[in-house]
C-alpha cells in the first residue's frame, strides 16, 4: 500500500457526503446518474451498508453504495462503486469493497455479494471477479434486466453477478 493509499480512511458515509457522491457518479461517465436527492437519502438510510473513502482532509474521494436484500438478508447488493478521477488506478475500489464487506459481515451474517454490470464495463467486471477470487467464492452470471425492460429508452442489459458463498471474508481494518 502506498503512502497515499494509507492516508485514505474507509468509513460509513454521512448525509453531508451525498452531494459529493452525486458529483463523483456524474463525473464517472459510466454510472447511471441518480438524482442528488437519492444520494442524500442513500447516505442517510443505507450508511450501514455503504462505504466512503476519505482523503486526509476528510473529503470523500470514492464510494460504494449497497443494501441487504430484504428477502435474502445474507446478501449484500452493491448498487454503485465510484472513485474520483484523481484517485483512480490505485486499487481504491477493491479496498472499499473489501472494507465494506468486512464491516457488513461483522454486523450481519453475510454469505453473498451481488451486483449488476452492463456488458463491456471491464473495470467493474475485473473488480468483482477479483473480489470473488480473493474471498474464495464463485461467480454466477445471469441477465437480471433485459434491454426491453427499461422504459426510458435504450439501455444495455444489466447482468447480475452473484458472488458466493463467501469463504474468506475480509477482516475490518479501518
Amino acid at each position: 500500500m502506498t503512502a497515499a493509499q494509507a492516508d485514505l480512511l474507509i468509513d460509513r458515509p454521512a448525509v453531508a457526503d451525498g452531494a459529493t457522491f452525486w458529483r463523483i457518479a456524474k463525473e464517472s461517465g459510466t454510472l447511471d446518474l441518480n438524482s442528488a436527492y437519492s444520494y442524500l437519502l442513500w447516505c442517510r438510510d443505507f450508511a450501514g451498508t455503504s462505504a466512503v473513502a476519505r482523503a486526509a482532509d476528510g473529503e470523500a474521494v470514492g464510494f460504494v453504495t449497497g443494501y441487504l436484500r430484504p428477502d435474502r438478508p445474507g446478501t449484500l447488493l452493491v448498487w454503485q462503486v465510484a472513485v474520483d478521477s484523481t484517485h483512480r488506478g490505485r486499487g481504491l475500489a477493491a479496498r472499499m469493497l473489501d472494507g465494506l464487506t468486512a464491516r457488513v459481515a461483522a454486523e450481519h451474517r453475510l454469505t453473498t455479494v451481488e451486483t449488476t454490470i452492463t456488458p463491456g464495463n471491464t473495470a467493474s467486471e475485473r473488480l468483482f471477479t477479483s473480489y470473488a477470487a480473493r474471498h474464495g467464492a464463485r461467480v454466477e452470471r445471469e441477465v437480471l434486466f433485459g434491454t426491453d425492460q427499461f422504459p426510458d429508452g435504450p439501455h444495455d442489459p444489466e447482468v447480475l453477478y452473484r458472488i458466493g458463498p463467501l469463504t474468506r471474508l475480509p477482516q475490518p481494518t479501518d
